[in-house]
């Protein structure tokens, strides 16, 4: 008796991986075994960097605030414990917009906790 093979599985499961390499660039693009290695590489660091995005953000937000913080004489540490203590609970990407984008409205937070 014959092999039987799936080849409609088959080729629906290569044709799904291709369809993720579109954009790619030379043999990445309509090679199976290098798009497929290709694709594979840029899941694990897709994966990978929707963790380290938080942790850039999150850095991005402290060195706003601390430049913020600074221009009215105080640390961003001095800020966060001050903040703390005078019970604002704003977040890091809050405090971070309005120092960038409205420095008055960041200025009276700094002003009312001092």
């Amino acid at each position: 008796m014959p092999r039987s093979v799936n080849v409609v599985a088959a080729r629906h499961r290569r044709k799904k991986m291709m369809k993720l390499a579109k954009g790619y660039f030379g043999r990445r693009k309509n090679v199976w075994t290098v798009a497929k290695n290709a694709i594979e590489k840029g899941l694990i660091y897709a994966y990978r960097d929707r963790k380290a995005k938080k942790r850039d953000f999150r850095a991005l937000w402290i060195q706003r605030i601390n430049a913020g913080a600074r221009e009215h004489g105080l640390s961003y540490s001095a800020l966060m414990g001050a903040l703390k203590k005078a019970n604002i609970d704003l977040n890091r990407k809050v405090l971070a917009d309005l120092a960038m984008n409205h420095p008055e409205a960041f200025k009276s937070i700094v002003e009312k906790v001092k």
